[in-house]
Order: C-alpha cells, then sequence, then structure tokens
C-alpha cells in the first residue's frame, strides 16, 4: 500500500492522545502520593503546607520521566484498543495495512518523545530536583554536609549551625577516606572565619580528619606547625559517598564532564555513567513499549479480552522494571559493564515486542 499521510498522521494523533490521558493519569496519582508522603515526612516539624507541595512539584519531573515508559506501554494499549473496538483497526488491515505500516507512527512518536524528554527536560528536571534535595535537606534531613567535584579537585563542607568546615584537596584517594594536599577553612556561627589548616594529606579515621604536616592559623593569620594534627568530624565513609549529587539532579548535558571529573578525582562514577547510557537508550525503551502494547492488542482484536490485555501489558512493564533494577545492581557491582547493564533493558525489551509482534502478525 502507497503511504497515506492522512493515515499516519490520524495514527499518531491517537497514540499521542492515548499517551497525554495516561501520564497525565500517572502524574495525578503521583504528585497526590508524593503530597502525603512529604506530609507524613514532615510531620511536627513546622513545615508550611505551601512548601510541601512546592517540593511536591518540584520532585515531580523527575519521577514523570522514570515513569515515562509506563505511560507509552498503557498509552499504547489504550489507543489501540480503541481503535479496535471501534473497527478502525480492522478496516486500516483489511485495507491491506500491514501492523508494520501502521505502527511507524506511534514508533516516531515515541521515539521523537524519548529525544525530546532526554534533550530538554531532563536539564530542567535536574535543576528543579537539586532545589528538591536543598529543601529535603533543610526541612527534613538536617544535613549540612556537601560536596562537589570540579577539574581543580574536591570541596567539601561539613558541620552544624554552630561551626563548619570546608575541605579542599587536590586529589583523592580510597574513595574519599584519604585526602592529599588539603585546605581547611574554618567557620564559626553565622560564617564568621576562625582559622585556616593546610596539610600534606588527611586520614578519616575515627571520627576525625587526622591532618599530617599541617599549619594551623587563627583568624589573624599566626601558623602553627604540627606533624599531625587531628580536626573532629562526624562523616563516615559511607556518608562522604553519600554527598555526591544523585545523578538525577545532573543535566544530559553534565554527566560526561562531571563524570570524568570524578573519576580524575579518585572516586567511581559507575552511578553517573548507568545513569548516561540510560538516557542515551530511552528512546529505544519507548520503541519497545509500543511494540509490546502492539502485540497485546493485536491479539484482542481476535481474541478479545480488555482485563487480560491491560493486566499483561501491567505485568509486562513491571517486568522491564524489575530487570532494570536487577541490571543496574550488576552493573554498580561491576559484574556486568556499564554500558550493557544500562542498554540491556532496552534492547531485551525492543527484542521481546518485535518477536511478539512478528508472532500476531504472521504467526
Amino acid at each position: 500500500m502507497s503511504w497515506s499521510w492522512t493515515l499516519y498522521r490520524y495514527l499518531a494523533r491517537q497514540f499521542s492522545l492515548g499517551v497525554i490521558m495516561v501520564y497525565a493519569g500517572f502524574l495525578t496519582l503521583t504528585f497526590s502520593i508524593d503530597v502525603v508522603n512529604l506530609m507524613d515526612r514532615t510531620s511536627g516539624r513546622g513545615v508550611s503546607t505551601s512548601v510541601i507541595v512546592g517540593m511536591a512539584l518540584l520532585q515531580l519531573p523527575v519521577l514523570g520521566v522514570k515513569m515515562l515508559p509506563f505511560a507509552v506501554l498503557l498509552g499504547g494499549v489504550y489507543c489501540f484498543v480503541r481503535l479496535s473496538k471501534s473497527q478502525e483497526l480492522v478496516a486500516t488491515r483489511a485495507a491491506g495495512v500491514s501492523a508494520w505500516d501502521f505502527l511507524l507512527p506511534p514508533l516516531f512518536v515515541a521515539v521523537a518523545l524519548g529525544v525530546f524528554v532526554v534533550l530538554a527536560v531532563t536539564p530542567v528536571s535536574s535543576v528543579m530536583l537539586n532545589q528538591f534535595s536543598q529543601l529535603e535537606a533543610k526541612y527534613i534531613k538536617g544535613q549540612e554536609s556537601q560536596l562537589s567535584i570540579s577539574t581543580n579537585g574536591l570541596w567539601l563542607r561539613q558541620g552544624d549551625k554552630d561551626s563548619q568546615s570546608v575541605i579542599h584537596a587536590l586529589s583523592v584517594a580510597d574513595q574519599g577516606v584519604h585526602l592529599d594536599d588539603v585546605i581547611v577553612f574554618l567557620y564559626g556561627a553565622k560564617d564568621h572565619f576562625t582559622g585556616r589548616i593546610d596539610a600534606r594529606s588527611a586520614q578519616l579515621t575515627g571520627g576525625a580528619w587526622v591532618l599530617t604536616d599541617a599549619w594551623v592559623s587563627d583568624a589573624n593569620g599566626i601558623p602553627q606547625h604540627y606533624d599531625t594534627y587531628p580536626s573532629k568530624t562526624t562523616l563516615t565513609p559511607a556518608q562522604i559517598q553519600e554527598s555526591f549529587a544523585p545523578p538525577d539532579t545532573l543535566s544530559f548535558w553534565a554527566l560526561p564532564r562531571f563524570i570524568a571529573a570524578a573519576e580524575n578525582a579518585g572516586f567511581s562514577a559507575i552511578r553517573y555513567r548507568l545513569y548516561l547510557y540510560a538516557l542515551l537508550t530511552l528512546p529505544i525503551l519507548l520503541a519497545a513499549m509500543v511494540f509490546m502494547a502492539a502485540s497485546f492488542s493485536l491479539k484482542m482484536s481476535r481474541t478479545g479480552g480488555l482485563g487480560r490485555v491491560v493486566l499483561i501489558s501491567a505485568l509486562s512493564g513491571f517486568g522491564v522494571y524489575f530487570f532494570t533494577d536487577l541490571t543496574r545492581a550488576l552493573g554498580q557491582t561491576a559484574i556486568l559493564p556499564a554500558w550493557l547493564a544500562a542498554t540491556a533493558p532496552a534492547l531485551a525489551a525492543i527484542l521481546i515486542g518485535m518477536t511478539l509482534v512478528f508472532h500476531q502478525e504472521d504467526g
């Protein structure tokens, strides 16, 4: 059959409408649950409702990106089932249009949506999640430590409202436990500068940074030398690792630079590589959801059973989600290469989806 742009535009519009309707329902439900969860976490802390609602809105885009494959899967099922029940799908197939032909518009929409989310939405969602993390630390966790990495080394802030210290190191070893070429800036309440420590190295042991070959200066700049100088800290190695910004708080465009800086500073960036590869394969994963939705809906056009189709689709979506978590865990422990751990779910899903369509169309 020759290409009919009218038919293709119609199918693309119907598929987009189905995805939008399901996605809107998911976002509404997620937002409601998140507001209730935040109210429970901030109970007794005197946090206003407007702040809670704002925090939920800031977190919503990131949660929305995670739910997008489910929305495409169930939105595709909704679209194809509706076309089947209205006999439009039957008439289209009777006119000689194969499953591969009428899947082209939904596939184009899904891939374009994935590219748009990766390139345009994740930069915005990362900024919003950063703001959410700051509010969460302020109103819920009460954390003051913060770690950041740049091409000039590592910066670490620790302390509480009464005293703080800012640590800079040119190089890091043992996942942040050992620092070299260290400068520590000491502050009291209200960010009042109280002194500075310059040391050749620092080792985190037993609730303190043990600084070697240290020059300790007071607020007037008068230095005093110590072979070893302990500086108390509440940080643990695990907390230093957790101080890294979560991968979701980094834009797609910033991830390669951050990965390079983290690895140059001596830290493992495996989580960020996994996240970067997962973003790169998101369009493929959304295309796989279209194939899976079509395979379930094609069978229904012949045998019926809406409830069974929805149930199988939901279980398939959860299966892909579980497999993604499994491969991510294998990737983080270096059992699988990062690129394989991140891309395997999308590649497996699209192969399964295409196989099911082949079976329904030609089997």
